[in-house]
């Protein structure tokens, strides 16, 4: 005979209620919020910095052919500015998901952890009354 430590029960997956009702909290609203203060900006950002670079590309051949330095053209730069452009800004969301989303998606998820969006409990008392 073992003895088995015992364990809490663990939670169950959330349902899709409590899934709708963590939605509509304020603590989720807050963080969708703050998610788009910086995806939207950036992501303006760099399609029309991209589109510059098209335009460039297509209108402005002269000016993109103007040699630099040896064999490096503008165009070249401002290619492989590109792809410096993409990772500052995954950078930049790193630092910004670290300090700012991070933080309030932990309010949320201690939310459904507390049990804060059980649909269950709020039906239960509703019958109790």
């Amino acid at each position: 005979m073992s003895i088995a430590p015992e364990h809490p029960p663990a939670r169950q997956a959330p349902t899709a209620d409590e899934f709708i009702v963590a939605q509509q909290s304020p603590e989720f609203q807050r963080l969708r919020r703050t998610l788009r203060t910086f995806v939207f900006p950036m992501t303006a950002f760099f399609l029309t910095w991209y589109a510059v670079y098209l335009c460039l590309g297509v209108f402005a051949t002269d000016f993109m052919a103007t040699k630099v330095w040896g064999n490096i053209n503008v165009g070249l730069i401002l290619g492989l500015l590109q792809f410096v452009t993409t990772f500052a800004i995954t950078a930049a969301y790193i630092w910004f998901a670290n300090h700012r989303l991070d933080p309030q998606a932990d309010v949320v998820r201690q939310g459904f952890a507390d049990g804060d969006y059980d649909t269950a409990d709020a039906t239960t008392e509703g019958a109790q009354s």
